[in-house]
């Protein structure tokens, strides 16, 4: 997935002499796995600056396209490839059948022509450990962007034969800057997005995010070729995407009166509906003090969750649609699905979908 291809090796680098991005993560410098101790896995662009934008704004982004990034090696002309970690953080691990913990990667196969449309498994393999190129130890995946030593994994290359997974590309990461902090753990979402992991976040489907500093200060990653909701392994197929954004930028002082006048979480639009995000901690940075990036982990529960997606869906139901509680509360139990968007991302999320054609005869 890498080698041959220029802009992957300028990220992944990493020998003894030099390394491609030395910090990997808001951690300390000196932790002992490497400079970022890792709390922050995701590649992302940005931030990007959006010119006027001040906090109490509201950025709409537009996700125009959203394609597999080809292979540059011509060895893999018109293909893509993804990798899948069933890892330590997900949601099995503490649940094996024969009681074994261990992690296993799977490298998926993506058709980055757009002929197919679904990924095929080529082969997996259990993580090896791995002696990083400064000498530190890594038995389990616990810092970005290590470099395997093949010769010592024991790939199995009839894996998932026959199954043929459907690829929706879309972008696990995306989001704009919090003000509580300057440095931020890329792991846990919070009210300006983030590690939402929704795969519904694709071509086609629009965000709302709440401004929360000048600029907004956006940036996009952690790119997925396909993912069910839950991530339950720990990871989607973690894949390269090329992706074309619109901004659009609502000032506070024309807010009132609209649907996104009480907005002060993430919401997803897409063709047919309305998707709200809640999370164990809605603004965990706020809610769990100086200790926040770390207590996070250990704090999350989907009860916390679906309760945060609840209320949002209320919020919504009665600021942008007009209805009463009691209109809202019977709605949600008779028309609103409500699913697991991931539980393997420090602050868990659950989220809430109402179709748009449940309102096509209500004037507001």
């Amino acid at each position: 997935m890498v080698t041959g291809d220029p802009g992957a090796e300028s990220v992944f680098l990493w020998t003894k002499e030099r390394k491609g991005v030395a910090r990997r993560g808001a951690g300390p410098e000196d932790s002992k796995l490497g400079p970022g101790g890792g709390l922050g896995v995701h590649i992302c662009t940005g931030p990007v600056a959006i010119r006027g934008a001040e906090p109490g704004d509201v950025l709409e982004v537009r996700i125009l396209d959203v394609a597999p990034r080809p292979s540059a090696n011509p060895k893999f002309r018109g293909r893509t490839f993804g990798s899948n970690a069933a890892a330590w953080w997900g949601y099995h691990y503490n649940d094996m059948l024969d009681g074994k913990k261990r992690e296993v990667v799977t490298i998926y196969e993506v058709d980055a022509s757009g002929e197919r449309d679904w990924a095929k498994a080529v082969y997996s393999f259990p993580w090896p450990g791995v002696t990083d190129p400064d000498g530190r130890e890594h038995p389990t995946i616990d810092y970005p962007g290590l470099p395997v030593d093949h010769t010592k994994t024991k790939r199995r290359f009839d894996v998932l034969k026959g199954i043929r997974v459907p690829i929706r590309p879309h972008f696990g990461t995306m989001g704009v800057a919090p003000a509580e902090a300057d440095m931020v753990n890329s792991i846990p979402p919070s009210y300006t997005g983030g590690n939402i992991d929704n795969w519904r976040i694709g071509k086609g489907a629009t965000l709302y995010y709440p401004v929360a500093v000048p600029g907004a200060l956006f940036s996009v990653g952690d790119p997925h070729a396909s993912q069910g909701d839950s991530e339950l392994c720990g990871t989607a197929i973690e894949c390269s995407l090329t992706g074309t954004f619109q901004f659009v930028l609502h000032k506070k002082r024309d807010l009132a009166g609209t649907s996104l006048e009480a907005l002060d979480f993430p919401m997803i639009e897409t063709s047919e509906d309305w998707v709200l995000s809640g999370f164990s901690y809605p603004n965990y940075l706020k809610d769990l003090g100086p200790d926040a990036q770390n207590a996070i982990f250990q704090k999350s529960s989907i009860d916390l969750a679906m309760r945060d997606a609840f209320r949002k869906m209320r919020q919504f139901l009665m600021q942008a649609k007009g209805l009463t509680e009691d209109e809202a509360i019977s709605l949600m139990s008779v028309a609103v699905d409500f699913g697991i968007t991931q539980v393997v991302d420090g602050n868990w999320g659950v989220h809430a979908i109402v179709k748009k054609s449940i309102f096509s005869e209500r004037a507001v």
